[in-house]
Formats: structure tokens, C-alpha cells, sequence
């Protein structure tokens, strides 16, 4: 019963993470894993996990919950008609080589390297919240197909190592080649779950278990995290969208920009 007890403040974390990361994507439009990982590589590290194994299984366990909102999503998205099935279906192949060439390299990079690499990209995508909402594109179209290879490739690999869906790097990166914004929207989420699936198989059949993980840990992912995480998040989300609609949500994305930016730089920091 006491070490049952022991372990119900990671428990009721873990909820919280859920309800949290359920609500500001919902609310905000972006994805879980922005909010997953430096919630759950923070929670780790208080129960005593080094940083370099709290940012590993941090990045894995996000990608494990990604799986099934993922689905939950691309089934909303293509209800309402957002998402380019053609665009997909030729950036598919890219993006999951990538994601495969990341999830190798995770299993085989040190944790500060994952840190500083998410870091890095939430300083950038908080700083693009902030001063490029109303930015002119950079091009008038998408680049050439060899041009989307590179970007799908680029977005598979980077998104896998730092444990991050689609939408954090794909909608900006279509939104700035003049694409639609809720295409964008629903193409990220189709291609979340191409980054997730196979990132996680991958990490799963070639990554190891640290040996000060929590419990609840099967190879670099957390189950027990897992387990609590996705359900909150499932049934919070369509919560957030709700409220996202009595309140001015551009002022709240730009508050989440600044936690964000925050959040980013003191992961750098912490490498540094």
C-alpha cells in the first residue's frame, strides 16, 4: 500500500498533464506534444530521473499519445473536408523516412542533445506565434515535389526527436508557401500520425529502458504516463475548442508564446 501510495502524486500529474495538454489544443490549436514533453521532462526529473533519461522518455511517451489523438483528429479533420490527401500521400514516404532516420538517432544521441533541439524549436515556433500571425509568405506556392521531399523529410526527422505531432513544424512551414490554413491544419494532423506510429514502433524495438526510469516504463516509453494522459487529453480537447470560442484566442496564443518561449530557453539553458 505505501509504495502504491508513493506514486499517486506522479499519478495525479500525469492527469493534470492530460487535462492541460487536452484543453490548449483544443484551445490554441496546437499540439499535445509541445505541451507533453517539457511537462513530463520536469515531472521526471523531480522523482529523480537524470535529465538526460527524463528528455528520452519524455520524447518517447509523447509520441505513444500522439497515436491514438491523432486518429481522434484526422477523423474531425476529414469530416469537415481540411485535409489535402493528395499533398499527404507524397510527402507519406518522406516524412517517414525521416521519422525512422530520427527515431534511430534518438536511440543513440545524448538526452542534452534532445533538449536543446526541443528547446530550440519551441523558442522558434513561440517567437513565430508571436510576430509572424500576420507575416506575408515567402512564396506565392509550395516549393517543387523535390522540394516537399526535403520539408517532409526534415519535418519527419525533427518532430520524431523531440517528440512533437505535425502541426508544430508542418502548418507553419504550409502557412508560410501561402497554403490554406485549415488544410494545413488537417494535413498536419494526418501526417502527426505518420510521425508518431513509426516512431514509436522504432524506438520501441531498438531503444532501451534507463535504468533510473520511473515506473511504469517499457523500453523509452512510459506506459503509466501513457495511460493517463491519453484519455484526459481526448476528452479535454473538444472542451478547449469549446471555450476557444467565447474567448479571444489570439490574445491566449500569444500568452501560451510567451510560457512557451519561456519554457524553450530554459531548456537551452540548461544544456548550455
Amino acid at each position: 500500500m505505501e509504495h502504491v501510495m508513493d506514486y499517486l502524486p506522479l499519478a495525479f500529474a500525469l492527469m493534470a498533464t492530460g487535462t492541460v495538454a487536452g484543453i490548449l489544443a483544443g484551445l490554441l490549436g496546437v499540439g499535445g506534444g509541445i505541451i507533453i514533453v517539457p511537462v513530463l521532462f520536469y515531472l521526471f526529473q523531480s522523482l529523480g530521473v537524470s535529465a538526460i533519461s527524463a528528455m528520452m522518455i519524455a520524447t518517447a511517451t509523447s509520441l505513444a499519445t500522439m497515436v491514438p489523438t491523432s486518429l481522434s483528429s484526422i477523423k474531425a479533420h476529414h469530416k469537415n473536408g481540411n485535409i489535402d490527401w493528395t499533398l499527404f500521400q507524397w510527402l507519406a514516404p518522406f516524412v517517414v523516412f525521416g521519422v525512422i532516420a530520427g527515431s534511430l538517432l534518438v536511440t543513440r544521441v545524448g538526452g542534452p542533445w534532445l533538449s536543446g533541439m526541443f528547446g530550440l524549436i519551441a523558442t522558434l515556433s513561440a517567437f513565430n506565434m508571436l510576430f509572424r500571425g500576420n507575416a506575408a509568405p515567402i512564396s506565392d506556392s509550395l516549393p517543387s515535389k523535390a522540394g516537399q521531399g526535403v520539408i517532409g523529410s526534415s519535418i519527419g526527422c525533427l518532430s520524431v526527436m523531440v517528440g512533437i505531432g505535425g502541426g508544430t513544424l508542418t502548418v507553419p512551414t504550409l502557412t508560410a508557401f501561402n497554403y490554406p490554413a485549415h488544410k494545413a491544419v488537417g494535413t498536419a494532423a494526418s501526417i502527426g500520425l505518420i510521425i508518431a506510429l513509426p516512431g514509436v514502433a522504432t524506438m520501441l524495438l531498438t531503444g532501451y529502458t534507463p535504468e533510473d526510469a520511473p515506473m511504469g516504463n517499457v523500453g523509452m516509453v512510459n506506459w503509466l504516463g501513457f495511460a493517463f494522459i491519453v484519455p484526459l487529453t481526448v476528452v479535454f480537447s473538444p472542451i478547449g475548442a469549446k471555450i476557444g470560442k467565447k474567448l479571444d484566442s489570439k490574445k491566449l496564443k500569444k500568452v501560451f508564446a510567451v510560457v512557451l518561449a519561456f519554457t524553450g530557453i530554459r531548456m537551452l539553458l540548461q544544456v548550455l
